[in-house]
């Protein structure tokens, strides 16, 4: 039976334009020397260019796999709840109708291309956001749409779904930052105590 292995990966720390920073840009080598000893065979990525500069860094690690860009990758907002918890209202606010259905529509194109079983074995890294990462999870643990709201994800850190035909995805691990030294760690969250 064919197993599709899939790397979730957050792009390494930006800048407010969206550009890798010099943390960033660490936090992607090391990402990439992680993922090295993998059998990779794509390396995928958001248009966006914080996450195609980070594909581009972790694929010169892997140069067995070719570096791609993919749509559905893009940073979304992948569900918005009928009812917005009041701690949440602010996010929200002024999504409506037309944004909540484009967001279902993101959401659907992200799970039907990368949360499926492949036809044969693969290794597949998806660099991408926080919003898609926490979609995803979500999505191969079953949980309600809402629950995307939960899950945090730092930069560069590393999560790990199979998936395999006549069973539930196998979330393998989640938010893995073992390869990032702690001064780069925890990046991508809000401040607080870390462990």
């Amino acid at each position: 039976m064919a197993t599709r292995h899939v790397y979730l990966v957050r792009h390494g720390a930006a800048d407010p334009f969206g550009e890798l920073t010099d943390v960033g840009q660490r936090q992607s080598e090391l990402v990439g020397r992680r993922l090295a000893g993998l059998p990779v065979d794509v390396v995928w990525h958001s248009p966006l260019p914080r996450a195609a500069r980070c594909a581009r860094i972790v694929g010169g690690h892997l140069p067995e796999a070719a570096v791609r860009e993919a749509p559905e990758l893009i940073d979304h907002v992948p569900h918005v709840p009928d009812e917005v918890p009041r701690d949440r209202a602010p996010f929200f606010d002024g999504y409506g109708a037309e944004e909540a259905a484009e967001a279902e529509r993101r959401s659907g194109a992200l799970t039907a291309r990368f949360a499926r079983p492949a036809e044969t074995e693969t290794h597949e890294v998806l660099i991408t956001h926080a919003y898609p990462v926490a979609w995803l999870v979500r999505h191969a643990l079953g949980a309600p749409p809402e629950r995307w709201l939960g899950l945090n994800c730092g930069n560069a850190a590393i999560t790990a779904i199979e998936y395999r035909d006549g069973t539930a995805p196998t979330v393998l691990m989640y938010n893995d930052m073992g390869h990032l030294p702690a001064d780069l760690r925890w990046t991508g969250f809000a401040a607080g105590t870390r462990p």
